[in-house]
């Protein structure tokens, strides 16, 4: 009888263990899946903030271009306003060639050495 007894006292005390050790382990993937969840998130932050970053960029951009399209506008008119003011033949606003690199440039000076 008293062996009986023993050995439902240890079953009970084995089950008290498993029940504390289930808890515990239920308790750790909580607090990992709060970690990740946390981290997730300020990924999310980051990337967030990184768009965002990227479409100011782009509209800053998008305005430059067009602020000195309107200042060249500008002083297109205002050359041919000139223009008719003073009866001067028409100008070309269009590149003159001066842009294009070509043979008068010795870049021998930029080559490895």
């Amino acid at each position: 009888m008293q062996k009986n007894q023993a050995l439902k006292q240890q079953e009970i005390e084995l089950k008290q263990i498993e029940a504390q050790l289930a808890e515990r382990k239920m308790q750790l993937e909580v607090q990992s899946k709060m970690q990740l969840m946390n981290l997730e998130f300020q990924y999310n932050i980051q990337l967030r903030n990184m768009d965002t970053q990227q479409k100011d960029t782009i509209e800053n951009s998008k305005e430059d271009r067009k602020d000195k399209r309107i200042k060249m506008q500008g002083s297109q008119q205002s050359e041919l306003i000139d223009q008719r003011k003073n009866n001067t033949p028409p100008k070309n606003f269009e590149s003159s060639g001066n842009d294009i690199l070509g043979g008068g440039f010795d870049l021998g000076s930029f080559e490895p050495k």
